[in-house]
């Protein structure tokens, strides 16, 4: 199994040393060729226009979009989930979106970077991660609406806060700068299963 990250912008690396401690050796994705070697990609925060702008210039994403529609399992934190959502208010008339995730997402919802914010998190339902996970919230986009195929899996303040549609992960926080690797091992246990 060979996981990757897209490392176009902001924090892939902080992912790529989360695989790593759980003992996987993630390739650093920034071209087309390296994408079409990976089992899993997680798309990390960051900002979502400057996200999809560089898709755009590295040719990254038409393949990025048919590896999705083909059933690619991917993880998307923040930026990322805003890069998978059906809906994106707040954005740019051209703000990048694939649509791999049924739900409106907000851009910003929590506020500015000043707004960030950590809290403690409980899971909705069993994804086999017990007790309470640290969210991390830095300028994060909140879920407004999620479609019926969208499984809520954790919320915050009666926000849906991490979904799961499918292959497809999502959460409005950043676990990969939680200190916490349970969410990254239970995202790779489950799509390698």
């Amino acid at each position: 199994m060979k996981p990757g990250v897209l490392a176009l912008q902001g924090a892939f690396r902080e992912h790529v040393e989360a695989l790593g401690a759980l003992g996987l050796d993630a390739i650093e994705v920034r071209e087309p060729e390296q994408l079409a070697t990976v089992d899993v990609l997680f798309l990390p925060g960051g900002e979502s226009t400057t996200l999809g702008r560089l898709l755009l210039t590295s040719g990254l994403l038409a393949p990025l979009a048919q590896r999705l529609t083909a059933g690619l399992p991917v993880f998307g934190t923040c930026a990322g989930l805003i890069l998978l959502a059906t809906e994106v208010t707040d954005g740019r008339p051209d703000q990048v979106s694939f649509g791999a995730l049924d739900c409106t997402v907000r851009r910003n919802g929590y506020g500015r970077q000043r707004d960030s914010f950590e809290a403690p998190l409980t899971f909705d339902q069993p994804v086999g991660v017990a007790g309470r996970f640290p969210g991390v919230f830095i300028r994060a986009p909140l879920i407004e609406r999620t479609g019926e195929a969208i499984e809520v899996l954790a919320r915050h303040e009666d926000h849906p806060v991490l979904v799961r549609q499918g292959a497809v992960w999502a959460s409005t926080f950043h676990p990969e700068l939680a200190g916490d690797l349970r969410l990254h091992q239970r995202f790779i246990s489950e799509v390698t299963s």
